[in-house]
């Protein structure tokens, strides 16, 4: 695997560990990938708030994070840093896809 992200490191802030995250998703494939799935998570969430139809929540944190790990595994061959980072892994995504959306409609 490259790019692993296996090293144990303690990051301080957000801040610090986002230029990390980064370098994990250089494939243009693995970022369009997980910008799928969290479209889909919205998507997803959005469907089952309006329709009340609760039991979708359950296929959320497969649609998410089953796009983003294909992305790593297959395409960037490095370990997902959710498994490491749980917590900054997730705002990062977040962040990551806002960013990506702003260039999609800029």
């Amino acid at each position: 695997m490259r790019n692993s992200s296996r090293s144990v490191h303690s990051y301080r802030s957000f801040a610090d560990f986002y230029p990390f995250y980064l370098s994990q998703h250089q494939t243009p494939i693995c970022r369009q990938l997980h910008f799928a799935g969290s479209g889909l998570v919205l998507s997803l969430l959005t469907i089952a708030i309006f329709t009340q139809a609760w039991w979708l929540c359950w296929f959320i944190p497969f649609v998410g994070y089953g796009f983003a790990w294909v992305g790593h595994w297959v395409f960037e061959k490095n370990r997902p840093a959710t498994f490491q980072y749980p917590f900054y892994s997730l705002m990062a995504d977040w962040v990551m896809f806002a960013q990506m959306t702003r260039r999609i409609f800029k």
